[in-house]
């Protein structure tokens, strides 16, 4: 009997502790459970304790001289839902304060976060409008302003942005001689003090490194170059003749009055012969006598790209594509035989035409109220 209750008593003591094993375990598994979702979240939107990504939004982290000028840039450009200076990727031993990073010893960036959804505006858009008011050659420094907490920087929280980013940078890397630009991951990123936020909003007679006419060209954004990605350099090899390959890629020219679309005068849209990128409208086209497709303005400035151009002992002003990056021709102005005074003097090379009767079914349908005479 007495062997019995002794059997009977180590059954019990074993089946408590079996259920404390297996409530310690369930513990355990929930416990890791709720670590591997807050790992998973902080690697998707960085350290950022601030913000919490929204359904159906995106977020991207910029940085670009003062930040009251790039928050107030970037906020005009329609499809951005909200954007907060602050300082990112600096010392993780450091609290970052404007006081503090002003000293230039933090290794924090001025930097906004830009919150944007991509079903309105995509992250190239953002991106090119970024880049085209930086200048990427030079390091710890935009503007006016001086010291390490003015480096530019693109900071990126997942891989599909890490992607695209790079494949920016590096047309953005093709137009310029030196590239500093920093393409990292988001490590950390701090909202600013609420004075910083919205400054020029607040101050409009505050400083800003970014142009009027740059704030009023991005708001005004009619080209999304989302749509319109630069294929890779062998397949732009494959798909363009040896003309519109030294053309576009090598800055050829072709010959006056002995190319396709100089004596044009249908009705339609001039496309990027790379990309597709919509460039310019007959409704803009005149006879200029040179034997070249002269347009008085593109469709969308953002769209083109104005760089120096000292070749052949010149002084003359390149117009490149955006999106492609392809050699276009060059812009002259106070030219007399422009009706307003402008001469976008383009290569047919780096065209192509698409008649008004096709550009909806070519997806141009957007752009006809630019064309229709």
């Amino acid at each position: 009997m007495r062997s019995i209750k002794k059997f009977l008593l180590l059954l019990i003591l074993m089946l408590l502790v079996s259920a404390c094993g297996a409530q310690t375990a369930e513990i355990v598994t929930e416990s890791t459970q709720v670590e591997n979702e807050k790992e998973t979240t902080m690697t998707q939107i960085g350290i950022d304790n601030t913000y919490q990504k929204r359904a159906g939004m995106d977020v991207i982290y910029l940085a670009g001289g003062c930040f009251w000028g790039l928050e107030k840039l970037m906020q005009s450009i329609p499809g951005v839902v909200d954007v907060v200076s602050g300082y990112a990727n600096g010392s993780a031993d450091i609290v970052p304060t404007y006081n503090r990073v002003i000293r230039g010893n933090t290794g924090y960036r001025e930097t906004v976060r830009v919150a944007y959804d991509p079903s309105a505006v995509s992250l190239d858009a953002l991106l090119f409008a970024y880049f085209h008011v930086i200048d990427p050659t030079i390091e710890n420094a935009q503007g006016n302003d001086r010291g390490t907490q003015y480096q530019t920087g693109v900071y990126y929280t997942d891989a599909p942005n890490q992607a695209t980013i790079e494949h920016i940078a590096a047309i953005e890397r093709a137009r310029s001689d030196r590239f500093v630009v920093e393409i990292e991951p988001l490590e950390r990123f701090y909202d600013a003090e609420e004075y910083h936020q919205d400054y020029l909003d607040k101050n409009p007679l505050g400083y800003c490194h970014i142009s009027p006419t740059e704030m009023r060209a991005a708001s005004e954004m009619i080209v999304d170059p989302g749509d319109y990605p630069r294929p890779t350099d062998a397949q732009i090899r494959e798909m363009l003749t040896d003309l519109q390959l030294d053309v576009t890629q090598n800055d050829g020219t072709e010959r006056a009055f002995a190319n396709e679309y100089w004596d044009n005068h249908a009705d339609g849209l001039y496309v990027d012969i790379v990309t597709g990128e919509p460039l310019f409208s007959s409704a803009d086209k005149f006879d200029s006598g040179t034997g070249w497709p002269s347009f008085t303005q593109p469709i969308d400035e953002n769209a083109i790209r104005l760089i120096v151009d000292r070749s052949f002992f010149m002084k003359r002003t390149e117009v490149r594509s955006r999106a492609g990056n392809s050699h276009l021709g060059h812009v002259f102005y106070n030219d007399a035989a422009s009706p307003s005074g402008t001469r976008y003097c383009i290569n047919s090379a780096a065209l192509r035409f698409v008649p008004l009767e096709e550009m909806d079914s070519e997806g141009y349908g957007y752009l006809l109220s630019y064309v229709r005479p």
